[in-house]
């Protein structure tokens, strides 16, 4: 044994190396998680009968799982500063507050505008929860340990889709829809018992709250009151853009407004990052929208694809959302440890590369339940499982004091990806089929995303404003799997340099 092996790391077991406290604080940011899969992906399973219900067209469907995604930058930024000023678990406590009360709304809905102003407060909601509990468990776990936290923590938010399916299937067909919203109210218990329990991020109390820190990740964008004037007027037509490409307001104006939206968020992107690393949080953030692009025009459509096309059942498309989300619960656990020990690039590029052979097979299969099921069990566990590790790769290139507000920003700003994944699939569904048009969309982003993580694109973009590149601040000083660039010290780059 050599000096300072702790008898649980020389016999291999990992796992007694996180601890009783540690394992308890990640089942509860775990537990969030999954609440958040479970209330979001409501939703997708309900769009053909809100459509009757409401008259709705397809594309007016696919919108309103696009809501979620408008006002997911605009939480991402604010509860994650709340994180790094405040705290991991406040940020965790209000962000499934919000959500949940975002889920009860929907339940009540009318008509098409007040359902989709509900989506808009469960985005803010799921964006403060995914950089509040990522940075919980990242900051609590073992260096060496990272990607596993990573991935076993989004295997929540699958699994949590998979319950929602099961529910799906004893509520709607006998109560209607409204009641799959009505127990979204339950996770606020979750949320105080959150907030009573848990210890604060050890990394974040070690390197900010005790050292007497109140970081302010968004000072850059307040610094004068001329500045302070022109990014409130950006936050307002941002917002307003979006809320207008998306809902029947943007009319024929689509890509004009699309634009204006791009130009006020790329403006915010470009101030935060600063001098030398505004290009790294340009290209995360694209990084991440193409992520999006190739994941969730399944992810928010199959249930229609599989009611509409191929004529199930609602106990069948439970059985098959069953695998996929099992598929991708089981393909985020398994991305933890290939990610731990080959590396987090390597793992992501090599595992979409096996995932692309399943993608059009998966859409020729129309007469096979038990084959589909399958296929989509390999499918979701190579492309979506693996972005259990989107977290870990994401939140290695900030340091501690602004990682919440780094992480909820380019990550959510990038997640409009998810906004625009279902309404582009359904537009081109109306020239060819449903599943033509997933299996497209879903193998050309795929192939962008594989030559911007595995290559270290955002890496490279980002040496040449800043010579010396980003650091992985969540790398263990002198892991061997890390590439060039990934190991300098992670306190000498600190975000201060802007």
């Amino acid at each position: 044994m050599t000096p300072g092996t702790t008898p649980a790391a020389a016999s291999g077991r990992w796992y007694s190396d996180i601890g009783p406290a540690r394992w308890k604080s990640f089942l509860a940011a775990w537990i969030g998680y999954f609440l958040d899969g479970f209330d979001f992906v409501l939703i997708t399973l309900v769009l053909t009968e809100i459509g009757d219900d409401f008259g709705l067209s397809s594309v007016e469907q696919a919108s309103l799982v696009s809501g979620a995604f408008i006002t997911r930058w605009l939480g991402g930024a604010v509860l994650g500063a709340l994180g790094d000023r405040y705290g991991r678990k406040a940020a965790m406590v209000v962000s499934i507050v919000l959500y949940s009360f975002g889920t009860f709304a929907c339940g009540f809905a009318w008509d098409y505008t007040s359902l989709f102003t509900a989506r808009l407060l469960i985005g803010m909601g799921m964006a403060g929860e995914y950089s509040a509990s990522a940075t919980y468990v990242l900051e609590s776990w073992p260096a060496k340990l990272r990607n596993r936290a990573s991935g076993f923590l989004i295997s929540g938010f699958s699994l949590g889709g998979v319950v929602a399916a099961e529910v799906y299937e004893l509520v709607v067909p006998g109560h209607g829809w409204r009641w799959l919203f009505y127990i979204g109210l339950f996770p606020v218990a979750i949320a105080l018992w959150v907030r009573r329990a848990l210890p604060e991020a050890e990394e974040w109390q070690e390197q900010v709250a005790d050292a007497g820190e109140r970081p302010n990740p968004f000072r850059p964008l307040f610094a004068t009151r001329r500045l302070a004037t022109v990014n409130t007027v950006l936050v307002v037509v941002a917002t307003g853009a979006l809320f207008a490409v998306f809902t029947p307001l943007g009319g024929g104006a689509v890509p004009l407004l699309s634009v204006v939206a791009a130009a006020c968020l790329l403006a915010f992107t470009v101030q935060l990052g600063g001098r030398k690393r505004w290009l790294l949080y340009v290209a995360l953030t694209v990084t991440v929208f193409c992520a999006f692009l190739y994941s969730w025009p399944v992810q928010a459509l199959l249930p229609t694809y599989l009611k509409t096309e191929l004529g199930y059942s609602p106990s069948e498309v439970t059985d098959a959302l069953f695998w996929a989300g099992f598929g991708t619960a089981v393909g985020c656990v398994v991305a933890g440890f290939i990610g731990d020990r080959f590396g987090t690039r390597r793992a992501y590029a090599v595992t979409l590369i096996v995932g692309l052979a399943f993608v059009f097979p998966v859409f020729a299969v129309h007469d096979s339940p038990v084959g589909l099921g399958i296929l989509l069990f390999c499918m979701l566990a190579c492309m979506q499982g693996i972005s259990g590790l989107l977290p870990k790769y994401i939140a290695g290139h900030f340091p501690t004091e602004t990682r919440a507000a780094s992480l909820g920003f380019t990550y959510n700003v990038g997640a409009l990806g998810g906004a625009v994944a279902p309404v582009l699939g359904a537009r081109l569904a109306s020239g060819m089929s449903l599943g033509q048009s997933l299996a497209i969309l879903t193998s050309a982003l795929t192939l962008l995303v594989i030559v911007l993580i595995g290559f270290n694109i955002p890496t490279r973009l980002s040496r040449l404003v800043d010579k010396e590149g980003p650091s992985d601040y969540l790398a263990e000083e002198g892991a061997p799997h890390q590439g060039r660039g990934e190991l300098r010290n992670p306190h000498a780059n600190s975000t201060r340099q802007q």
